[in-house]
């Protein structure tokens, strides 16, 4: 039995910096961005992160790509 992947939808999570906690530590939020086509250059992703946040106040602590596989039985 063969199992063949079938890549989905993948999820593009953006960390960031949003002040401090009570104790002085960066206060880190995320925003996600969903259906993201799967088969995208990892380095676009990236650069439209970073022009999406030069728009804002806050600072980009992270970029992080969740890809979502479906795992079928070959017939």
């Amino acid at each position: 039995m063969a199992v063949i992947d079938k890549p989905l939808t993948s999820t593009l999570v953006l960390k960031y910096e949003d002040g401090l906690t009570p104790a002085g530590a960066p206060r880190i939020k995320q925003k996600s961005l969903n259906y993201v086509k799967p088969d995208v250059n990892h380095a676009d992703l990236h650069e439209i992160a970073l022009a999406l946040f030069s728009l804002t106040d806050h600072q980009l602590t992270a970029v992080i790509l969740r890809d979502s596989t479906e795992l079928v039985e070959e017939p």
